[in-house]
């Protein structure tokens, strides 16, 4: 089950909320994300996990997100919370359950098999951040076949932690690592989203960040604070300069005169069938958002 047999669905940004405060999981309801993650891990800590639990919960069955994918992000099952926090993500249904540090195939199988009670329709989507999934992009990518997985999610920061590396301005330590998880995840039909940038007032720095993911190739990128909403949203969405090239691409393919022809010249440029292909995607992308804006 993979994200390739449902509609394309705008994912520029995904912005984590701490399950466990009120008020935010409330204005989450209202903020321009394309994702919300209700978060039972890093963001809330162990003595408010349980009624974190019961909040995320609650909070998937009274709705209210509109156009907003949902998803809730669990402990790890090796935790003293991992194993209920997944039952309860089950029995919630939202759009999506996020699991930590899968290091290989086998464990997103394992995560998969707990959420057997769940509606069809919840995806599965794990972490990428330990030093051993670096390893098993490949494997782990490949488990989406027969599971319920669907997207990756980057975790940067427990890498760096891992590995000792710095994170610098940009962010070369990872960039090995970055490519090789896009490649693994697009060979699979995966949905990829970047990791998180940390700080929150500098947003010149986050804005090239967001630049560097899109160039990588992310859909979008996981965010730790409302303000960095708008910037994230216009950097993965297309630009109208892209659209407008996409159009033509399109329109030139589909010309009666150029029927059977597998290379054209568009407005100065080349554009084979390859192109035609990504065209098609992008205008679809653009569309979506477009409808999901009106939606929201």
């Amino acid at each position: 089950m993979t994200d390739t047999d449902t509609a394309i669905r705008p994912r520029r940004s995904a912005l984590y909320m701490p399950a466990s405060n009120a008020k935010a999981v409330e204005k989450a309801r209202t903020l321009d994300a394309d994702v919300i993650i209700l978060d039972l891990e890093d963001a809330v800590a162990p003595e408010m996990k349980p009624a974190a639990r019961e909040a995320a919960v609650a909070a998937v069955k009274a709705g209210g997100f509109g156009a907003r994918e949902v998803v809730i992000r669990v402990n790890g099952i090796d935790t003293p919370w991992g194993a209920e926090d997944l039952r309860a993500a089950a029995e919630a249904g939202p759009d999506a359950v996020l699991v930590p540090k899968v290091d290989d195939a086998d464990g997103v199988r394992l995560y998969d098999q707990y959420l057997n009670g769940a509606p069809p329709a919840t995806r599965l989507w794990t972490m990428i951040e330990t030093a051993k999934a670096a390893f098993h992009l490949w494997d782990i990518a490949g488990a989406v076949h027969g599971t319920r997985l669907s997207t990756w999610v980057m975790g940067v920061n427990d890498f760096a932690k891992e590995m000792r590396a710095r994170q610098t301005p940009d962010r070369a330590p990872f960039l090995p690592l970055l490519t090789l998880s896009v490649a693994a995840a697009r060979a699979h039909g995966l949905t990829i989203l970047d990791g998180v940038h940390n700080d929150i007032e500098d947003l010149d720095a986050l804005e090239a960040v967001c630049v560097q993911g899109v160039d990588f190739g992310f859909d979008g990128k996981t965010l730790i604070h409302p303000k960095h909403l708008a910037i994230c949203n216009r950097v993965f969405s297309p630009s109208p300069e892209d659209i407008a090239w996409s159009q033509a691409v399109i329109a030139a393919f589909s010309a009666p005169e150029n029927a059977g022809k597998g290379a054209l010249r568009v407005d100065g440029k080349m554009a084979e069938r390859l192109h035609l292909a990504q065209a098609q995607r992008l205008v679809a992308v653009a569309e979506a958002i477009a409808a999901r804006s009106v939606a929201a």
